[in-house]
């Protein structure tokens, strides 16, 4: 996981270097409300291992994405539809045993706003406590999963986190932090990302947890 080095407008990437001096880019458009990008999460480090390169991971407003392209959650997409929610949750299941993932359980608050935590990981990232703090927040939501749009929920379960509740509450209300979170999901937006998760290999789009072999497949062919 890295998070870039600039946050005065925008998160800006780092290009991972690989032996034979190829340099690469690979970013991670994620919002804590996307179970799938919590899920994804998860899955990243055995790639970053296999591939010796590092995902970016950029925080963006699932609503401000949504509401750019005309999107909507699955929450709402999925409703009065016959089988797909059933298959959704059968295709889960599948990746839950092919990965091996334990730690996993529906956020039964779904759907959260996010607001408040996504700008909370605009200011960890700049405050150089952004891996916990993504960590921390992800398991809050999709782990031990809890109301995390309410101020108080959120501060306690930062606090037991070991983080500095108040001073994240805080910066959240900083308007280089808001203004970062605004530019990276209007920047999402403008590479092509309509939801979360959303990857991108030197730039070339990938949508969904499904799509994590071909990113890695990506990854090592520009890297060959």
């Amino acid at each position: 996981m890295a998070f870039g080095p600039a946050f005065v407008v925008r998160i800006t990437g780092s290009c991972f270097r690989l032996p034979d001096g190829v340099f690469m880019k690979v970013e991670f458009h994620f919002d804590f409300g996307s179970p799938n990008a919590y899920l994804s999460h998860l899955v990243i480090p055995a790639i970053e291992q296999r591939t010796g390169v590092k995902f970016e991971y950029v925080p963006v407003l699932i609503g401000g994405v949504f509401k750019a392209t005309n999107n909507a959650s699955p929450a709402v997409t999925l409703q009065g539809i016959k089988n797909k929610p059933d298959y959704a949750r059968i295709e889960t299941e599948r990746f839950l045993a092919r990965h091996k993932i334990e730690h996993y359980q529906s956020n039964p608050f779904f759907p959260v706003n996010t607001l408040q935590i996504m700008r909370g990981a605009v200011y960890a990232g700049q405050n150089n406590f952004f891996e916990k703090y993504v960590d921390e927040v992800y398991r809050h939501m999709w782990s031990e999963p809890k109301k995390m749009d309410e101020v108080e929920v959120i501060t306690a379960a930062l606090t037991a986190s070991g983080l500095d509740a108040a001073a994240i509450i805080s910066g959240t209300r900083d308007s280089e932090v808001k203004q970062v979170l605004i530019a990276n999901t209007s920047r999402s937006v403008e590479m092509g990302a309509f939801g979360s998760p959303t990857f991108f290999v030197d730039g070339e789009i990938y949508f969904g947890k499904d799509k994590l072999p071909e990113v890695e497949a990506r990854i090592v062919e520009l890297g060959a």
